[in-house]
């Protein structure tokens, strides 16, 4: 005869609300600029980081979309950026200004995907969250840095705009360089 396990209370643990963690669900673009700026001045892959920012902030990129972003997706010439949606969006196709266009062209090297690390392989979601994480300790003399982490990763569905297909004219006047 089997015994059976003894019975216990099924808790579900709640996630109490985002508003009980942070104070808002955003960063500013000031916040933003010096999260941009402290990427580029730190280590020797500055160049890389403060790029990867500016496009996951610029362009709404989950960390998963900026990770597996390839050249092939990328027309430096007529300054274009096709988004390739996780998790069921739709494609679209951005303009990409000045300080993008920028940031990318000294990033060009032999892999066909953007952002890659030292040995030449594409970065993962953890790097970016981690590099995120890292850089808002810098630029933050340390304070907590969960909200930028979740805010430029795009970890929940739920929390995330929906996207759609529109003209690349659509984005233009989005940003003034």
């Amino acid at each position: 005869m089997t015994e059976l396990a003894p019975k216990t209370e099924n808790r579900t643990l709640r996630r109490l609300p985002n508003a009980a963690y942070r104070s808002r669900e955003y960063l500013t673009e000031a916040e933003v600029e010096k999260l941009i700026d402290t990427a580029r001045k730190r280590g020797r892959n500055g160049l890389r980081d403060s790029a990867a920012i500016l496009l996951a902030y610029r362009h709404g990129l989950r960390a998963q979309e900026l990770c597996s972003l390839q050249w092939s997706q990328i027309d430096l010439r007529h300054g274009r950026l096709h988004v390739n949606r996780a998790k069921g969006g739709q494609e679209s196709v951005h303009p990409l200004h000045g300080p993008e266009l920028r940031a990318l062209r000294p990033l060009q090297g032999s892999s066909p995907y953007v952002f890659v690390t030292e040995a030449g392989t594409p970065v993962t979601t953890a790097w970016f969250l981690r590099m995120i994480q890292r850089t808002g300790v810098a630029a933050n003399d340390g304070h907590d840095t969960r909200s930028l982490a979740h805010y430029l990763g795009h970890r929940n569905l739920q929390s995330t705009a929906r996207y759609t297909a529109l003209a690349p004219d659509r984005f233009r006047d989005f940003w003034r360089d």
